[in-house]
C-alpha cells in the first residue's frame, strides 16, 4: 500500500467518526483501528489529530464541489440564467449529491460549531462559492447598491437553498407527503427560489403572478 493510499484510508476512517462524535469525541485509536493502521500513523501522515481533522473537513468540502460543479458560463450569459443555474447546483449538492452522508454531516457540524478547520473550509470552498453568487447579484442589482445589501441578498439565496437541506424532514411533516412529492422536487424548488429572489430585488414579476422561470416538474 502506497503512502497516499494509507493517508486516504485514515481520512476515510476519520470522516464518519468525526461527523458522529466531533473533534473532541473522536479518538486517534478508534480512527486507526477502523483504518487498520498503527496508532502512530496519524502523527506520521498528518502531524497530529487536529491536522487530520482539518484535512478530513477539507476533503468533505472538495468532494461536495466535485459532485456538482458550477457551469462555465459563456460571455453574455444573462445574470438571471446564472442565478437559476447557481441555485440548481447548490440544491443538487445539498439534496441529490453523491457525497457520502458523513461528508455532508461533517460540514454541517463544522458550520454550526466552528473549529480551526472552518477557517480553511471557508477560505478554500465557501468563500469562492459566496463570491460567485455575490457577483451574480451585483450583475442583477448594479454596483450602486451598497455592498452590505448585496451580501445580504447573497446570504438570502444560500439560506433558501440550505433550508431544504437542514429542515427537509420538518418541511415534509408540515406540508404532508402528497404536497411534498408534487411541489418540492429539486427543479420546482430551484424555480421558486430563482423567482423569489428576482421578485424581491425588483427585477422579476411579483411571485404570485410570475410564470415559471423554467418549465419544470417536481
Amino acid at each position: 500500500m502506497t503512502t497516499e493510499q494509507q493517508r486516504q484510508k485514515l481520512l476515510e476512517a476519520a470522516g464518519p467518526i468525526f461527523a458522529e462524535k466531533g473533534y473532541e469525541g473522536a479518538t486517534v485509536r478508534e480512527i486507526c483501528d477502523r483504518a487498520g493502521l498503527n496508532v502512530a500513523s496519524v502523527n506520521y501522515y498528518f502531524g497530529d489529530k487536529e491536522r487530520l481533522y482539518i484535512e478530513t473537513v477539507k476533503q468533505a468540502g472538495r468532494r461536495r464541489e466535485e459532485s456538482a460543479p458550477y457551469p462555465q458560463w459563456a460571455a453574455g450569459t444573462p445574470p438571471e440564467t446564472k442565478l437559476h443555474e447557481y441555485v440548481v447546483t447548490m440544491l443538487t449538492r445539498m439534496l441529490r449529491s453523491e457525497t457520502a452522508a458523513w461528508q455532508r454531516g461533517l460540514m454541517m457540524r463544522e458550520m454550526l460549531r466552528p473549529t480551526k478547520a472552518c477557517e480553511e473550509l471557508v477560505r478554500d470552498y465557501i468563500r469562492p462559492d459566496f463570491e460567485l453568487i455575490h457577483g451574480i447579484i451585483a450583475e442583477l442589482v448594479g454596483e450602486s447598491v451598497p455592498q452590505h445589501v448585496r451580501n445580504q441578498i447573497s446570504f438570502s439565496v444560500v439560506g433558501q437553498c440550505l433550508h431544504y437541506r437542514v429542515a427537509g424532514d420538518v418541511v415534509g411533516m408540515l406540508v404532508g407527503e402528497e404536497e411534498l412529492s408534487q411541489h418540492y422536487g429539486l427543479p420546482t424548488l430551484a424555480d421558486h427560489i430563482t423567482r423569489m429572489t428576482l421578485a424581491a430585488i425588483g427585477v422579476g414579476e411579483p411571485l404570485g403572478s410570475a410564470k415559471p422561470f423554467i418549465n419544470s416538474k417536481a
